[in-house]
């Protein structure tokens, strides 16, 4: 995946300028984003601060090590599975 090139407080910084009255083609011409970005962000991001996003963040990192702990656990239920029945 690509990694963006704004961090996630520059990227809340420019939706902040957005929410308080710069015109979104202004705001993307002076930061060097395209339209479909700002509103891909805006849906994103819209209305959290700092301290939401950090919990996003960790709650993402969470359900990332979750997933990779069950597919762990299914490979080893399915090679018991496969195991027990060949006998």
């Amino acid at each position: 995946m690509k990694k963006s090139r704004f961090t996630d407080a520059q990227i809340l910084a420019i939706l902040k300028q957005g929410e308080g009255g710069v015109p979104v083609a202004d705001l993307c011409r002076e930061h060097g984003i395209s339209n479909a970005t700002y509103y891909n962000w805006r849906a994103k991001y819209g209305g959290m601060d700092a301290a939401m996003l950090s919990e996003m963040k960790s709650m993402a990192e969470e359900n990332r090590r979750l997933k990779k702990m069950y597919a762990e656990m299914a490979m080893q239920n399915e090679l018991l599975k496969d195991a027990l029945g060949k006998k």
